[in-house]
């Protein structure tokens, strides 16, 4: 009787809880714009720490010439007292110059010249200045271990908002996919040709972004072949002669002087939506040219699909 009953179980079609019910289109969709939203916000704070760590990394190379600079003063100065002693010993003065000679420590070697009666002006003179090498050299070699340790945290904080971003981006695809919904875009299009009303620098800027319409949305993308909604706002304007931030938040804030209401939109104006994690460009006519998110392009649409919150005029 058991076996006979275990048989009709193994038979019985998998129902209720047993099943993992594929999800519909509209709950699949819902779920899309919450990813969406979400990645507008880690994006961002990726491109922030992808800005601080180029920045660290360019002062740090900075910092590390300067010091190479100042190393290779500090043993010229040191051969120059070396040669000194070497002539004052043929000329019989040697004092206590042997000790100098074969100290490997330079603070040894100071405090082994200091020590010396009698000392010429000559001999002085480039004591102090190795003495004041010898200072700022080690003043060097403490600001870039600082620097070095303050770029190695930014690049560990890089990392990790990389590997949040790379975990949303792949749901993102996955969804989109079973959706029917990826477009992979073409990182070569030509774009469209901008006819609308723009004037000036923001006709510039315009004509820029009409032609990078049909490329792919890749986060941190700052072109040619890909673009995020920043990357192409700031290239965009770029292009016109002004220089924009890197991120949407801070272009945001960037324009705290410039904010315009939405109901006198010009040409050009920065738009944002989204918590202002998101920036497009209107283009005038109620259009809007932004690049959207993954798996979709760089694309035009109208006011009232992208939702702006606020804008901004450069």
């Amino acid at each position: 009787m058991a076996a006979g009953l275990a048989a009709v179980v193994l038979l019985l079609p998998v129902t209720g809880a047993q099943a993992d019910p594929k999800p519909t289109v509209a709950q699949a969709k819902a779920k899309l714009k919450k990813l969406n939203d979400q990645a507008d916000q880690l994006v961002d704070r990726y491109n922030a720490a992808d800005e601080k760590w180029k920045k660290a990394r360019k002062q740090y190379a900075a910092l590390n010439d300067d010091y190479k600079k100042q190393n290779s003063r500090v043993e010229a100065l040191r051969s120059g007292l070396v040669s000194l002693a070497v002539n004052t010993y043929q000329v019989g003065d040697m004092g206590s110059w042997g000790n100098v000679l074969y100290s490997p420590d330079p603070e040894s070697m100071l405090s082994s010249l200091a020590a010396l009666d009698q000392i010429s002006q000559e001999r002085a003179k480039r004591l102090e200045e190795y003495e004041d090498a010898i200072k700022g050299l080690k003043q060097q070699r403490d600001r870039k271990k600082t620097l070095y340790d303050q770029a190695a945290q930014v690049k560990t904080d890089l990392r990790d908002q990389k590997d949040k971003v790379e975990r949303l981006v792949s749901e993102q695809t996955k969804l989109l996919r079973s959706l029917g919904a990826y477009n992979v875009g073409d990182p070569n299009s030509a774009g469209v040709s901008y006819r609308g009303p723009a004037s000036g620098d923001a006709l510039a800027a315009l004509q820029f972004a009409y032609k990078q319409v049909g490329k792919p949305y890749r986060y941190g993308g700052t072109g040619p072949g890909s673009w995020d909604c920043s990357g192409l706002v700031q290239a965009s304007w770029a292009a016109a002669g002004v220089s924009l931030p890197r991120t949407s938040y801070e272009q945001w804030a960037w324009g705290a002087s410039r904010r315009v209401p939405l109901d006198d939109l010009q040409p050009g104006d920065l738009l944002f939506h989204a918590g202002f994690g998101h920036v497009g460009m209107y283009a005038g006519d109620g259009k809007v040219v932004h690049a959207p998110q993954t798996g979709d392009v760089v694309k035009i649409v109208t006011l009232a699909e992208y939702h702006p919150i606020g804008a901004v005029r450069p």
